[in-house]
């Protein structure tokens, strides 16, 4: 049960999720302390670099420029705002940024070259830098696994089949194509999804097939609960419970047992009576700070004093991998090629989204 698969079958997983629960805590908790330290979790803090804008039309997303979410949007943050956002994020206890940028894909230029810089910046503070920002290509990975990426993630969402019914301007294939690109250097795979969309427990366990069968699988898996914002398709989303949470965070455990779970979006909504059986159930990392990119996040003096009261302690950078070097940019071996490449874009219609565009037209 604690070794790693990649061969893990919908069925297989179902029959983990829907087992009695104390049953699925003891086996979760089982696998969690053969691979990692039970009362060790990474605190990362989230960035959002680039804030609206987007020209995706994700239904859970209040950054998609489609919908009326009144989310107040910003250009590219300079790189010294980042770096002092960075080092207040580090003396208040965390070990990894994530900088996300609302871009459909990357693109080389200006802008891509200042995100570079980013990396470079905070790699340099003894820091793991995770970056989000879209679909990139091979070479746009190894240009940012040369200024000093740590992880890079892209999430799943849901399963191939759900995806149709969130996302209607990309493909589920764009998604996989861009964890490869990012395989094909040493930068890490985070890549999880969200629950409470509306989709079945099918839904949840074909994303844990499409992940655990990733060989290698990634070393963070986000799982994300549903933070239904106005205006919003999914605005009306009835907020899901901390069972299915628990149960979600121990059947990636058991699935993936070498990765780190992330409890990520949905925190504020938990108890921390819920947030503790997370930890046991296998999350080993969660996101601090009082946002998780536009969405309301606990603060983080709550965050240490739960810490305290579990006797949790903070994670340090660089445990499960070593700190990537840095190659300034005058010494690059990777130049930007100016691709422009063909990322899919499906012709489906989700009736949702569609009203929730009409909806905000209205308002405007």
């Amino acid at each position: 049960m604690s070794e790693t698969r990649h061969n893990w079958t919908k069925d297989e997983i179902l029959e983990i999720y829907n087992k009695p629960l104390m049953e699925l805590l003891y086996d979760a908790a089982t696998v969690h302390r053969k691979h990692h330290d039970p009362n060790t979790v990474q605190v990362s803090t989230l960035l959002s670099i680039k804030t609206g804008g987007c020209p995706e039309d994700c239904g859970y997303c209040p950054q998609a420029a489609r919908y009326h979410t009144n989310i107040e949007g910003n250009d590219l943050m300079t790189v010294q705002q980042v770096k002092a956002q960075a080092l207040r994020a580090k003396s208040s206890g965390s070990s990894r940024v994530c900088m996300g940028a609302a871009w459909r894909n990357v693109k080389d230029g200006e802008e891509f070259d200042q995100v570079l810089e980013m990396v470079r910046t905070i790699n340099k503070l003894d820091m793991e830098v995770c970056c989000t920002l879209g679909m990139i290509t091979e070479n746009q990975a190894q240009r940012l696994a040369e200024a000093g990426l740590y992880a890079y993630n892209h999430n799943l969402d849901s399963s191939e089949e759900y995806y149709k019914e969130v996302i209607s301007t990309r493909g589920y294939e764009d998604r996989l194509e861009t964890i490869d690109n990012v395989r094909k250097t040493n930068v890490t795979v985070c890549s999880g999804g969200i629950i409470g969309m509306g989709e079945h427990v099918e839904d949840r366990a074909g994303m844990l097939v499409a992940l655990s069968t990733l060989n290698p699988q990634p070393e963070s898996v986000p799982i994300n609960a549903l933070v239904a914002v106005e205006g919003t398709p999914m605005e009306d989303q009835e907020p899901v419970s901390i069972w299915d949470m628990v149960r979600m965070v121990a059947t990636t455990r058991i699935v993936m047992p070498e990765t780190q779970v992330r409890l990520s979006a949905g925190r504020t909504e938990m108890t921390r009576e819920g947030q503790a059986m997370c930890f046991f159930a296998g999350a080993n990392s969660i996101f601090a700070g009082d946002k998780l990119l536009t969405t309301p996040n606990p603060d983080v003096n709550q965050d240490m004093e739960m810490f305290k009261l579990l006797g949790l302690q903070p994670q340090k950078p660089f445990i499960k991998k070593m700190q990537p070097p840095t190659v300034e940019a005058e010494n690059s071996q990777f130049q930007a090629l100016g691709e422009k490449p063909k990322w899919s874009r499906p012709d489906h219609k989700i009736d949702r989204n569609e009203e929730a565009k009409q909806k905000a037209k209205a308002a405007n």
